[in-house]
């Protein structure tokens, strides 16, 4: 190894004393500069010292994204191709202004029109990677994009897969990309963008560049990927919510599960309930209008992302009830804001639904009314339903008395049977509002989803359980026939490691957890990525989400026997997508790691 370093200084020193040398002989007195320059060698991009008159390396060999967008069996592709993947070492130079769309093999209107949109989308994050200018070439690339049944909302069994190929003639790029739906067609534009990059420097212009020769086939593992936000401990602007979509849209997580109500806050301004907003609220500027909800069911459809409501009940609800007993409905909400906290909730402040009241559940229908009729007829709904403070209802005159009153208990298992009445009540309101009985309606594991007891409780046919403590009683449940979606809180839990006693879970520990093994896989929905939002806010959530979040989209779409030691590059790549696209996603490696490839494994 010494030697090799001592021949590579002779080298380096022969080179500038040759130029040097060139120097003397004439009149040119510009400086020379050491830049760094990349190429693909056994599967990794390698770089290498030479000397330039430029500060920077402009050549095509200067970008080590121009490098990886070729090199290694997927390039840099996040997520990884799940069927087939052939990526040849060519690139061509082309201009943003010249790419033609051709959408006349799409299946009907409305699914030109989505594409019409998608491709709007496609351009803009182009056009990010132009700043502040791209040089012109005469190439054209012509996006062609079939597919084969008409416009559907998209649900969790929609179709995702595509075929991808794309062929250069002369100075014409042809891409093809052929799916059954437009969000499969939208997930081959999505490739098509990871297939991009530049080169040069802003003095000398950028150049982009495409890969030549690719052929893919394409399909998710898991139909539901997802990210939850919780809006209720600290209220997040829209536009942050729509960045953290188009993160989502750019690594093909598919589901925007929105946390948005709990006992801090209840920041959904609806129409048919004006009281909770304007009671549970914030501020009057801290809400979320009904315009601003169908607005963002819009926005985040067009990147391939469907918004799961979550209304959470009976636990995690306080302000924005308060107002109902002064109003003639009595107590809607019990244990508000009472203290000591540790006697009657989780963590301040305290909350949870009176589940005798038959008030409760008439305005809990009011809510759900406004929602259904927002949403895509059908769509999934998450009730909460987790860390119900027993005590909160045993401490209560109004409940130990109607407890009393019908024969009950004060045992647990008669607040169990109390519990699990309300869902029931909940559901049957729900279902109302939705005018049938086919919703798929999301409960939190819980005391009442453990595998002994939960046939008792909840109907499989109607809830999906989404676990968040042990992997072990998603095993159980999904053999008691109930789908399952897994949001592990010691792996996908993205606030731990900022309290106390928490661990921090980074990106390696996210892709290395192999999803479970169960006797029916068809159960097994997915996961999802969690960012409750005690200790962040407006100003952190990008970093303390992303690139982390992305770890969990190929885990899901490619379920890879790999680790994550064999995705590090491509997943740095991805990194600085995301960055590249506005976000401030969070650096996972240093500088130096970032462009010396497998020399820096931490």
């Amino acid at each position: 190894m010494a030697c090799c370093t001592l021949t590579a200084g002779a080298v380096l020193l022969f080179l500038f004393l040759n130029v040097r040398q060139n120097n003397a002989d004439g009149p040119d007195t510009s400086e020379h500069y050491l830049v760094e320059s990349f190429k693909c060698i056994n599967n990794t991009c390698i770089a290498s010292k030479i000397v330039s008159a430029e500060k920077k390396n402009s050549g095509i060999d200067g970008s080590v994204d121009v490098c990886r967008l070729t090199c290694g069996s997927y390039g840099s592709l996040w997520p990884r191709p799940t069927i087939k993947t052939a990526i040849e070492k060519s690139v061509i130079e082309f201009s943003v202004d010249n790419i033609k769309f051709d959408t006349s093999s799409v299946a009907d209107q409305l699914g030109k029109e989505y594409m019409t949109e998608v491709s709007q989308v496609f351009i803009s994050s182009l056009k990010k990677l132009c700043i502040p200018n791209c040089v012109s070439y005469d190439n054209t690339p012509i996006i062609s994009i079939s597919t084969s049944t008409p416009f559907g909302y998209i649900k969790l069994t929609t179709n995702e897969s595509y075929n991808l190929k794309i062929s250069t003639e002369g100075n014409q790029i042809f891409v093809k990309i052929e799916a059954i739906t437009v969000y499969g067609a939208r997930n081959g534009l999505e490739t098509v963008r990871q297939l991009i990059a530049t080169y040069g420097s802003n003095a000398s212009g950028k150049k982009l560049v495409i890969a030549g020769n690719v052929q893919i086939s394409d399909q998710p593992i898991f139909a539901y990927r997802g990210f939850m936000l919780d809006t209720s401990r600290h209220y997040f602007p829209i536009s942050t919510i729509k960045k953290q979509i188009d993160a989502m849209g750019h690594s093909k997580l598919n589901v925007f599960h929105w946390h948005a109500t709990d006992t801090h806050s209840f920041p959904l301004d609806l129409p048919s309930a004006p009281q909770m907003a304007k009671y549970g609220a914030y501020s009057h500027e801290e809400k979320y209008s009904y315009k601003d909800i169908k607005d963002l069911l819009r926005y985040a459809l067009v990147r391939g992302v469907r918004i799961v409501m979550e209304i959470d009940s009976p636990a995690h609800a306080g302000n924005g009830w308060q107002w109902s007993k002064a109003s003639g409905y009595g107590e809607m909400a019990l244990c508000v804001d009472k203290g000591p906290w540790r006697k009657y909730c989780v963590q301040p402040p305290c909350g949870q639904l009176n589940p005798i009241n038959t008030n409760t559940y008439k305005w809990l229908g009011k809510i759900y009314k406004d929602l259904i009729s927002a949403f895509p007829k059908g769509e999934a709904f998450h009730m909460g339903g987790d860390e119900v403070a027993i005590n909160c209802w045993n401490s209560t005159a109004e409940i130990i008395n109607w407890m009393k009153a019908n024969n009950k208990s004060l045992d647990e298992s008669d607040y169990l049977e109390l519990w699990s009445q309300f869902h029931a009540n909940s559901l049957s309101e729900y279902d109302k509002e939705a005018g049938n009985a086919d919703s798929d309606i999301t409960v939190w594991s819980s005391g009442l989803t453990e595998p002994d007891i939960i046939q008792k409780y909840l109907d499989n046919k109607r809830y999906t359980i989404e676990v968040w403590e042990e992997a072990t009683s998603l095993i159980e449940l999904v053999k008691l026939g109930y789908k399952t979606i897994i949001a592990l809180k010691d792996v996908y839990y993205l606030d731990h490691g900022f309290w106390y006693p928490t661990n921090y879970h980074n990106w390696k520990i996210i892709y290395n957890n192999q999803m479970p093994i169960v006797n029916n896989p068809k159960l097994l929905l997915g996961a999802e990525t969690c960012m409750w939002s005690e200790y962040v806010d407006d100003q952190a959530v990008d970093s303390k989400v992303w690139p982390r979040a992305a770890a969990l989209a190929e885990r899901l779409w490619a379920n890879p026997k790999t680790n994550a030691l064999a995705a590090e590059y491509r997943f740095l790549q991805h990194r600085e997508r995301l960055v590249t696209l506005g976000l401030k996603a969070d650096a996972v490696t240093p500088e130096w790691c970032q462009l010396h490839e497998g020399e820096c494994i931490l």
